[in-house]
């Protein structure tokens, strides 16, 4: 019976975001793969939208506006301040010929002194649109996390949203777009097909500002010819480095350079929202600008692409995408990110024979992951991530945040901020990553603050048993059992060997 019910804590635990304290282990026990293809069979279960989630042409609108506004405000103030600079000079000339208005000037130069030494306060502002769109996202993120019975699809959506990573640092308008970036082109393909998610990616106005495709010109194209600007390669090398074939799989820099050359002209609408009845169309959305684009047909990875526009660059993303390279490094990835840093190779090369076989189906390869008696090795894997750690202990002790800060702030300071990764390769899932000493300690001083804070705190004894639903590890149980309180006990049971490991 333990090992029964161990299957189903590794269910949770291995492949979700761990077991909430209702009873999940025992549920996902009596059928364990059952139950985590039970999740993914629920419709549009990968999807996420709310009525303060804007598209991306929405929160550009909505930031445009805010700094249209700002630039008003700022404008006026300065104008003021010329105005009396002004009547300053004006009443000075005057002064020198009458008594009148040397009084005046004297007054206005007495109260422009005190208010230098005592300035008012200034009006405190309201957040900013792209401040209140992030929180909002991250909130609705958060909340479905911990809410969902298994988390298995939010574990594939948070894979696949770092595998294709943007930063939400780079800018306003960054800020107030990566949320739509993963709900538009990650969620809607997590179990469809991965060429489908990566032209969504990558013709995503997030990632095209992200990756500075955007001041990509061909240098032979009508633009590039009058303005002298050239190619920008940063997307076309993480397409090829970090999004298909991965490093080593024997593209060269000719290569990255002539991908560059093909996605030119991959560009934003009005992304400044000054031409918004050009014929760009829409503020925000994807836009080929055809004359940024190189012209001409283009050798890539032995293949010559005609210029046929914008598809001329998806076609061959389409074709790299189908590469056997893209399929072992893809397959790869994916066992180690839910398995271990160094899963079996057996495991590794029939993901990727699902990933080719089925033309990159990813609902198939999930399925063929948790199908496969490898990925069920007894055992702890993986030390989680500072994300899945506190959405694993909010969902333990059922605690759903109403505040975006209670959990944003706490992974800044673990060092993993939502959607900002320090780079494009995303955040590491390696035990190496996160297992140090110092994360550990903020990882309880975490723990600590978040136990402390329950009104009326369960049982922490009985939050084990939930959890493990079978005997526990002897020593959690006797730290557990030998608390102070409950909130200790809690805390305890957080930083335990069976919440920090999946």
């Amino acid at each position: 019976m333990a090992a029964i019910a161990n299957l189903g804590l590794l269910a949770l635990n291995r492949f979700g975001y761990g077991p909430r304290g209702d009873g999940d282990t025992a549920i996902a026990a009596s059928d364990p793969r059952g139950f985590l293809r039970a999740e993914l069979a629920q419709p549009g279960i990968t999807l996420l939208s709310g009525a303060a989630l804007p598209t991306t042409p929405a929160a550009i609108a909505l930031f445009n506006k805010d700094q249209a506004e700002r630039k008003a405000e700022r404008d006026q103030l300065a104008q003021q301040q010329a105005d009396d600079a002004t009547r300053a000079k004006q009443l000075a000339a005057l002064g020198a010929v009458s008594p009148v208005f040397a009084t005046l000037a004297k007054a206005d130069a007495e109260k422009a002194a005190a208010l230098l030494a005592n300035p008012p306060k200034p009006p405190q502002k309201p957040p900013s649109p792209e401040q209140i769109i992030f929180r909002d996202e991250a909130l609705a993120r958060l909340r479905r996390a911990i809410e969902a019975r298994a988390g298995f699809a939010e574990r594939l959506v948070a894979f696949w949203s770092n595998h294709f990573c943007v930063s939400a640092n780079k800018g306003g308008i960054a800020r107030s777009i990566t949320g739509a970036f993963e709900r538009e082109a990650i969620r809607p393909h997590v179990l469809g097909k991965f060429t489908d998610m990566l032209i969504a990616a990558e013709t995503h106005p997030t990632m095209l500002q992200f990756l500075n495709n955007v001041q990509s010109i061909g240098p032979n194209s009508k633009l590039g010819l009058k303005s002298h600007k050239g190619l920008n390669e940063n997307l076309g090398r993480e397409i090829m480095e970090l999004h298909t074939l991965g490093v080593g799989s024997g593209y060269s820099q000719a290569d990255v350079t002539n991908l560059a050359r093909i996605i030119t002209g991959w560009s934003i609408a009005n992304a400044n929202g000054q031409n918004a009845n050009s014929k760009e169309g829409e503020p925000g959305t994807f836009f080929f600008h055809a004359d940024a684009h190189e012209p001409g047909p283009i050798e890539l990875l032995g293949k010559f692409y005609l210029e046929d526009g914008v598809t001329q660059g998806k076609a061959a993303l389409l074709d790299v995408a189908r590469r056997p390279e893209t399929a072992k490094f893809i397959a790869g990835k994916f066992a180690r990110a839910f398995v271990s840093d160094q899963p079996p190779p057996r495991l590794g090369a029939h993901l990727a024979k699902v990933f080719h076989d089925t033309d990159g189906d990813l609902r198939a390869m999930t399925l063929a992951l948790i199908g496969n008696d490898d990925a069920w090795a007894p055992g702890p894997g993986k030390v989680r991530t500072p994300y899945e750690f506190i959405v694993a202990a909010n969902r333990l002790i059922g605690h759903l945040p109403d505040e975006p800060g209670q959990v944003l702030g706490p992974l800044n300071l673990m060092g993993m901020g939502l959607w900002t990764p320090p780079g494009p390769n995303g955040y590491a899932d390696s035990i190496a990553a996160w297992a140090s000493p110092e994360g550990m300690k903020l990882r309880l001083d975490y723990c600590s603050q978040l136990a402390s804070k329950l009104r009326d705190p369960p049982n922490p004894s009985d939050l084990l048993e939930a959890m493990c639903g079978a005997k526990p590890s002897a020593q959690t149980r006797e730290a557990v059992a030998r608390a102070e309180s409950r909130q200790q006990g809690i805390a305890l049971l957080l930083m335990s060997p069976e919440m920090q490991w999946r």
